[in-house]
């Protein structure tokens, strides 16, 4: 089988859950042709894509995906692009709140998933769960992982995508899904990356 590293984060801002770790965690061991290692990240700029990257050294997985939770947004969101900036409108969770910096000294402004995220999120869509392809990861500890690890694996064999998801319905905030409705989604989309990229 295809080796799948799956991540979802911490809590953060307050919040007790984290739905992206939620979900993740109740993902099965297998999903199509893919087998499953899941991490869990802090909420720590830096310090989460280093987790990432130290355990992919080990797994040498086929395709690294990680899960985040972005509240407002009401539906599940493949991203397209990363950007080479750090910003916190709010700390981490050790404290640090980098203000418009490079993740990367020299590196490239941009890069794009080597994931078909229109695919993706297309098939999530005509599942009828509420998908569409994110063109802005934000700059926040997501975006620092995303970016971080299409830099480290780009021109590689080992494919990289980021899905932000919106907040659980047990969170009691508005807009949301249900988690197994995430599940569901997730499932889906993972059953669909080994599709052509999208750029």
């Amino acid at each position: 089988m295809k080796k799948l590293l799956i991540t979802g984060f911490e809590p953060f801002g307050g919040e007790t859950v984290n739905p992206s770790w939620e979900a993740v965690s109740r993902l099965p061991q297998e999903v199509g042709e893919y087998l499953l290692t899941k991490l869990r990240l802090p909420v720590t700029f830096g310090e989460a894509a280093e987790r990432v990257l130290c355990t992919a050294d080990a797994l040498c997985p086929d395709v690294i995906l990680c899960i985040g939770q972005a509240g407002g947004r009401n539906a599940i969101t493949p991203e397209l692009v990363g950007i080479n900036l750090r910003h916190g409108e709010i700390p981490d969770n050790k404290g640090i709140q980098p203000k418009d910096q490079p993740i990367l000294t020299h590196g490239e402004s941009g890069l794009f998933s080597t994931l078909p995220v229109r695919n993706m999120a297309e098939a999530v869509q005509k599942a009828g769960i509420p998908a569409k392809v994110s063109y802005s990861a934000g700059a926040y500890v997501c975006n620092d992982v995303l970016y971080t690890l299409l830099a480290r694996y780009k021109g590689s064999k080992t494919r990289v995508g980021f899905i932000h998801i919106p907040y659980a319905s047990t969170q009691k905030k508005e807009p949301c899904l249900p988690l197994e409705q995430i599940i569901s989604g997730l499932t889906i989309a993972i059953e669909h990356m080994d599709g052509e990229e999208t750029i």
